[in-house]
């Protein structure tokens, strides 16, 4: 288990993963998500380069609410497989703190 914490600023996204996943495995795969900044919302993505660039979801993973709620996504890590995870700011214009756990 590994927790990132990032930044989403004035661009409105934020790249979790430098490269693509890399994954066969059907192993569940548990992401818990959180916004830490009042008056943003943010959504955990999953999708190609072009989908980031254009700040489009590809795969939702996950929304967020306010600071304090932390939501779970269990998924097949091989449905990520060839896709970057990103954060996407969907409400506000503040720069937003987040949290992401891996398991």
């Amino acid at each position: 288990m590994f927790t990132i914490t990032g930044t989403v600023a004035a661009a409105g996204k934020y790249l979790v993963t430098g490269m693509p996943v890399d994954t066969q495995s059907n192993t569940p795969l548990k992401l818990a998500f959180e916004n830490n900044t009042a008056g943003t919302n943010l959504a955990l993505c999953a999708g190609s380069d072009a989908d980031f660039s254009a700040g489009q979801p590809g795969i939702r993973l996950s929304d967020s609410g306010g600071p304090g709620f932390k939501f779970l996504t269990i998924i097949d890590a091989s449905a990520l497989s060839g896709k970057i995870i990103y954060v996407l700011r969907e409400v506000g214009t503040a720069s937003s703190q987040f949290t992401l756990t891996v398991d």
